[in-house]
């Protein structure tokens, strides 16, 4: 038998209705379940409103103990709309010194008076940059393409994190290198990939996620200092599309057979994780057959860049109006201005030029960043040069 569903309203209809026909009140409360209390309750309410006595009433207070009156919010409104300018501290002392018999309210009530007529001025904020990928290409020699990432993290013996970075080469499935980082700060990642790059010679793309260090949301075009460092030695830039692993699925492959082998049981200390790291890198390159390369080792196949890594040259803009030097706080020198940039440009050349009157176009490399006119202190974001329906962030 199905259970029968119960309507609140219906139950006390029924209850009222057995109550006029002549039930005693006891008998009927506990039949229903409920206090006498609540049945005569029910029943003073209908005898004074009829049907719609049964109805559920609104539990907001009838008055609030708290509550600034009217008069003094009314005040508050006018004297902002006479000062436009004025913030809720002025108008808060203005009402102590106009009307010292009231009550002052707080700063923060009267801030939230304002914010809630709509008077309340909010400043522009840059659209942070949302993530969609790039083109993604497929090549087969070696050096043309490295993926890189972190593996997840997992707990040492002695509690601390361990987070892996891996990175390998797509065409040949070599892994160069597997470090276990005690973070994922950017400092650390720069000095993995410096002995990459000079251990193995410069790729001509990597690909990575749209995570930190790898990428960063508030800067131009997701660009990190990592990214920014990556074009500067003219190596290009791939992002797979968010939550689409998949698009990075030989590196991924990678990482469950580091899991399996490298971390399962973890270590004590990071000392001795990288050790285990270092027989599993040795294993994986030379001594594990891999079936995606009909069962050749990866090393059998990987070859050394031809591009050594000889650091960074200086950037040269023949074709600007002047070249300028992001100052560490990521800002412009222009003309007794302080123009906002970025910080992950802090450190580099970038170009300026005047394409129309007091209108400035500012450059990285051959990347058109933004616009900035003589008034504005904020470069707005050009067309995004690295849009996946266009090309790769390629520098070359």
């Amino acid at each position: 038998m199905p259970w029968r569903e119960c309507y609140k309203m219906d139950e006390r209809l029924r209850f009222v209705g057995r109550l006029l026909e002549g039930e005693k009140m006891a008998v009927l409360c506990r039949e229903f379940d409920v206090s006498r209390k609540t049945g005569y309750k029910l029943f003073s309410r209908y005898k004074d409103c009829g049907l719609e006595g049964l109805t559920d009433r609104s539990r907001r207070p009838y008055r609030q103990a708290n509550r600034l009156p009217f008069q003094v919010e009314s005040l508050i409104v006018q004297l902002r709309k006479e000062h436009p300018s004025w913030g809720a501290p002025k108008i808060r002392e203005k009402l102590r010194r106009q009307h010292s018999q009231i009550t002052l309210p707080a700063i923060s009530t009267v801030h939230a008076v304002l914010d809630r007529h709509g008077l309340v001025s909010r400043g522009r904020h840059r659209e942070r940059y949302r993530a969609e990928g790039t083109q993604l290409s497929a090549p087969t020699r070696p050096n043309a393409l490295w993926c890189a990432d972190y593996k997840g993290e997992f707990m040492l013996a002695d509690r601390r994190y361990c987070y892996p970075l891996t990175i390998t080469d797509f065409a040949s499935r070599y892994l160069l290198c597997c470090d276990a980082l005690g973070t994922t700060k950017e400092s650390y990642a720069f000095t993995v990939f410096e002995r990459a790059f000079k251990d193995f010679g410069l790729p001509l793309a990597i690909r990575t996620d749209n995570g930190v260090p790898f990428a960063s949301r508030s800067a131009f075009f997701g660009l990190s200092k990592l990214s920014v460092w990556w074009l500067r030695l003219g190596i290009a830039l791939e992002r797979i599309k968010p939550g689409n692993p998949q698009q990075n699925g030989r590196h991924e492959r990678m990482h469950l057979t580091l899991k399996k082998e490298a971390t399962k049981p973890a270590a004590k200390n990071l000392l001795q994780q990288q050790a285990k790291f270092d027989r599993f890198i040795e294993c994986y390159n030379h001594e594990r057959p891999h079936q995606a390369l009909a069962m050749r080792y990866p090393g059998e196949l990987y070859q050394f860049s031809t591009r050594p890594y000889q650091g960074l040259c200086d950037l040269e803009y023949p074709f600007h109006d002047r070249a300028i030097t992001v100052t560490c706080c990521g800002r412009l020198c222009f003309d007794g201005r302080k123009i906002n940039l970025s910080q992950v440009f802090a450190g580099q050349t970038v170009g300026i030029r005047e394409v129309s009157e007091k209108i400035w176009l500012v450059s990285f490399m051959h990347y058109d960043l933004g616009f900035f006119d003589s008034e504005s202190g904020r470069v707005e974001c050009a067309p995004n040069p690295f849009d996946a329906k266009v090309s790769p962030m390629c520098p070359v």
